[in-house]
């Protein structure tokens, strides 16, 4: 009886041990792949413990670079309300009404993007939320495709309340400067508890780019929408409801 055809086939060849080997890291690479989708999720629900207090990918940036940052966490309580009135107004007017995304604005982006015409942003702070805590800074569609639905989780985890005070403690207000305390000492030298409307008004209008938008100092242009913004703060009654009822 002649084996050696069964002998040959059960020989482990260079080749074999290439295919395994090959397929064994894709594995890994796939493994780790879903994890890290999967651990911003987890790490939503970690986040409604009252007493963590999350960081930005920018700080870690920041970090890693060794350059550091300035970031003061304060309590929803210790932020002045004229401030989460005006970032509201600023940012996202519809933020107690939504899921996590605005999806009327959403539709109305797509529609002029395929029109060719020049797009807002479009991002609600939800949105922008998850793309401070998760995600990265530049645009793409891949990156927004990754933030529909972490914005629509964390809204629908995390409260009102909890997910606007983690905004206000990891938005970038200027170069390592992040969070509203921070940003409130670095621009006008008073806690977050005593920003006046003017002030607030101004931090609200510098969010879409602290870098150009000095609140500090702020131009002609930046005080102008500041006053736009100062006037709709006054009458944000019926807007800031799921924040202050």
């Amino acid at each position: 009886m002649d084996i050696a055809p069964e002998i040959e086939e059960s020989v482990e060849t260079p080749a074999r041990r290439q295919w395994f080997g090959d397929r064994r890291v894709l594995k890994r690479i796939v493994l780790a792949v879903l994890a890290l989708l999967i651990l911003p999720y987890a790490l939503i629900f970690f986040y409604m413990l009252p007493f963590i207090h999350p960081v930005s990918t920018l700080m870690l940036r920041d970090l890693v670079l060794l350059r550091g940052y300035d970031r003061r966490w304060v309590s929803l309580d210790e932020i002045a309300p004229v401030l989460v009135q005006s970032v509201m107004m600023s940012e996202d007017g519809q933020y107690c009404f939504h899921g996590g995304v605005d999806w009327a604005e959403m539709r109305m982006l797509v529609e002029d993007t395929l029109k060719g015409q020049a797009t807002r942003g479009g991002s609600t702070i939800p949105m922008q939320t998850a793309k401070n805590l998760f995600l990265w800074n530049s645009r793409s569609f891949v990156r927004k495709a990754l933030e529909l639905p972490l914005a629509v989780s964390t809204d629908f985890v995390l409260s009102k309340r909890r997910l606007m005070e983690i905004y206000l403690n990891i938005a970038e207000w200027g170069p390592g400067i992040y969070g509203v305390e921070a940003a409130a000492q670095y621009h006008f030298k008073v806690p977050a508890s005593k920003l006046t409307r003017r002030q607030a008004s101004l931090l609200a209008v510098s969010l879409p780019n602290p870098f150009d938008r000095n609140a500090g100092k702020p131009g002609r242009r930046l005080r102008t929408l500041a006053s736009v913004i100062e006037r709709r703060a006054q009458g944000s009654g019926d807007y800031i409801k799921c924040i202050y009822k």
